[in-house]
């Protein structure tokens, strides 16, 4: 079973559960550039915010790599793909020179934007539990509004999922 299936999430405290229609947390990141980013700056525009645990590990590549192959896809529907983890910026570069990555990952290094959106939280792996980014996807309409939440993301089929959700 590949790594990124292992996972259980218990919920806790600090975690948020945003509802389709909420208006989406705004942010202001660094990206790999160190180009500061802010949700508002994608007013008008449909974003697909997800948020990964880690650079260049075999979930989270697989994941970067079906959104960049799909990248024209999106922009065809309008539509942003941002990365987040708690990664900073100089693995961000690396990671996506080493596949190369065509749209920004945000660097969260104290996890506040996984916490608000409710990707950040306690979970279980064999037995052993952490505290962790849960891989989620949120689609964010032009309005700033969520339009589809994915928790406890399954990577294989996901970007056609998402996709999907922005028809």
């Amino acid at each position: 079973m590949p790594l990124d299936f292992c996972y259980t999430v218990l919920v806790s405290e600090t975690t948020t559960e945003l509802k389709e229609g909420d208006t989406a947390p705004d942010f202001n990141l660094k990206d790999d550039a160190g180009k500061s980013v802010k949700l508002s700056d994608f007013k008008g525009k449909n974003v697909v915010l997800y948020f990964y645990p880690a650079d260049d590990t075999p979930g989270c590549t697989k994941e970067a790599c079906a959104f960049n192959e799909n990248v024209k896809v999106f922009a065809r529907k309008d539509t942003v793909i941002l990365g987040v983890s708690p990664d900073n910026e100089a693995s961000h570069v690396k990671f996506k020179q080493k596949y190369s990555l065509t749209f920004p990952l945000l660097v969260d290094n104290e996890r506040k934007i996984a916490t608000a959106y409710g990707a950040f939280g306690r979970k279980v792996l064999y037995g052993k539990e952490s505290f962790g980014i849960i891989r989620s996807t949120f689609v964010i309409g032009p309005d700033g509004r969520l339009k589809k939440a994915f928790r406890h993301v399954r990577v294989d089929g996901h970007t056609d999922q998402v996709l999907e959700a922005l028809s």
